[in-house]
């Protein structure tokens, strides 16, 4: 089969793209939305793109063209917080993708217990085994459908006890979920380990403080 992509409308590329680019990990991003309102909503469109200092990326598609509540909290409180659901938190996080209005609070209608942030006014997930606080770096726009790459930078790390092991997460006890094509969801699966590979250790670029 050949497609050429020109000929495909945003939906049908959306549909394509998301089932050949997987398995993708899930940002539930918690932000402050109308009144102090927590918002909740999930996007499987992100990674990190820098270790010194942490940073995080997760692209914000828009709805009708306008953008997302997400997107909008982000810019207009300069902060928000990635959770990171395990297969117990499955259906919540599906649930969280329904759309309402700015004003509902999606963590109040799931009945989620939030604990309030460290660095910054946006509350994590109590239920989330891992949760990081971030505030916003940068966004970048892409393509024709007003996709925008928003960047934050990591300033705290929550991590369930248990989780991290000589400063590595312990992914088979985490227990993680991704996101395929559709709305289908996968778990980690076996996990098959190899010979470690000799790396040369990362370190700061000459001239950065």
């Amino acid at each position: 089969m050949r497609i050429a992509a020109q000929e495909l409308t945003p939906e049908q590329t959306y549909k394509l793209m998301s089932g050949i680019v997987v398995p993708r990990p899930i940002a539930w991003i918690s932000t402050l939305g109308p009144g102090g309102k927590v918002n909740l909503a999930p996007f499987s469109c992100y990674t990190f793109v820098s270790n010194t200092p942490p940073m995080i990326g997760v692209n914000l598609g828009r709805k009708a063209g306008q953008r997302k509540d997400t997107a909008r909290n982000i810019l207009d409180h300069g902060h928000f917080v990635v959770n990171v659901g395990d297969e117990t938190l499955l259906d919540a996080i599906h649930a969280s993708a329904e759309e309402h209005p700015p004003e509902v609070s999606e963590v109040e209608l799931l009945g989620l217990e939030v604990i309030p942030g460290e660095r910054i006014a946006t509350p994590r997930l109590a239920a989330a085994p891992i949760s990081m606080e971030c505030r916003f770096h940068s966004v970048t726009p892409y393509g024709d459908t007003g996709a925008e790459f928003f960047v934050g930078e990591v300033l705290v790390f929550h991590i369930r006890d248990g989780l991290a092991r000589d400063g590595k997460i312990d992914t088979e006890r985490l227990r993680p979920v991704c996101r395929i094509g559709g709305p289908n969801y996968a778990s980690l699966g076996p996990i098959v380990t190899k010979q470690a590979i000799r790396q040369t250790p990362k370190s700061v670029m000459p001239g950065k403080p």
